[in-house]
């Protein structure tokens, strides 16, 4: 693969290692670019091999399934630099929001607050839509520069993303994103930090931060909220195998004892049977699942 010598890619590694569930099969080959144009590589070498390609953030809100993921898999996690220009901050996809948010407050910009506590990827979380307390990722994106399916790279306005509750254009039409820019606005240094530490508290205090987990399972239907239902249902603190309805909050699903993807799936099958058959409500995954059965 002469084409690839330029590009770190691991042979049969086991996704388990980065995945935030610590759970996962392994991907046939793991590649780790560091330019837009070693991620164009990488899409011509698949789509002339005729390998699947699966494009992934930091694995923060994704399980992988224990048979892993046959093809190529690409992770943008060493794509991660970060800019400011004005009032704008532009960020990799491989670029962690919470330092991105840390990135925002030392340049006196205030508007990604919300999400300095998030584990993903900027990649993940404008794939996502990614929100917390209130703020949403299409609040603040002005642009995404994507590279589409065919090789091209282009940039996306906020409204051609097709924003929606834990949606967005690229879900549907496959580009992967390669940076995000976001609009925000000057504030005093101070009041930023008080605010994204009062939230980190918050987070500190509700979600069990102690152990492996993929964040918030389930995504919220309307008028209705995950945790209390699952709690309302008796679930809370079930476990099977070594993965745990949290104790701490319930819309949380934590690996307590060298949980599997299985268990984990088991577990969302067993929450979304049992709040169904209570509630008459079908809970929708908002973590991603890929990969292959063991």
């Amino acid at each position: 693969m002469p084409e690839l010598d330029a590009i770190r890619i691991l042979k049969n590694e086991r996704l388990s290692r980065y995945t935030f569930t610590k759970t996962g099969g392994p991907a046939d080959l793991l590649a780790f670019p560091q330019t837009v144009a070693a991620v164009q590589t990488l899409v011509r070498y698949a789509q002339t091999h005729d390998l699947p390609l699966t494009v992934i953030g930091n694995a923060s809100n994704l399980i992988v399934r224990d048979g892993g993921i046959r093809g190529l898999t690409v992770m943008l996690t060493e794509m991660a630099a970060l800019t400011v220009t004005g009032h704008e901050v532009t960020a990799q996809a491989g670029a962690r929001l919470i330092d991105t948010t840390e990135f925002a407050y030392r340049a006196g910009l205030s508007g990604l607050e919300f999400a300095c506590g998030i584990p993903g990827s900027v990649g993940g979380a404008v794939f996502m839509n990614a929100g917390a307390y209130g703020g949403e990722v299409c609040d603040v994106l002005t642009t995404a520069t994507v590279l589409t399916q065919d090789g091209q790279v282009v940039t996306y306005s906020n409204a051609d993303m097709a924003f929606a509750y834990r949606h967005s254009l690229v879900q549907d039409n496959g580009a992967i994103v390669l940076s995000a820019t976001f609009a925000l606005t000057p504030a005093d240094k101070l009041t930023i930090r008080t605010q994204m530490d009062a939230l980190n508290a918050q987070r500190a205090a509700k979600q069990p931060l102690e152990y492996p987990s993929c964040g918030s399972v389930f995504k919220r239907p309307p008028d209705h909220y995950v945790g209390p239902m699952i709690q309302q249902a008796g679930l809370q603190g079930h476990v099977i195998g070594g993965a745990q309805i949290s104790k701490k909050h319930a819309g949380f699903i934590v690996n307590i004892d060298h949980a599997t993807a299985t268990d984990y799936l088991r577990m969302i099958g067993y929450v979304q049977q049992n709040v169904f058959e209570q509630f008459g409500l079908h809970l929708e995954p908002e973590v991603r699942i890929i990969g292959a059965e063991a």
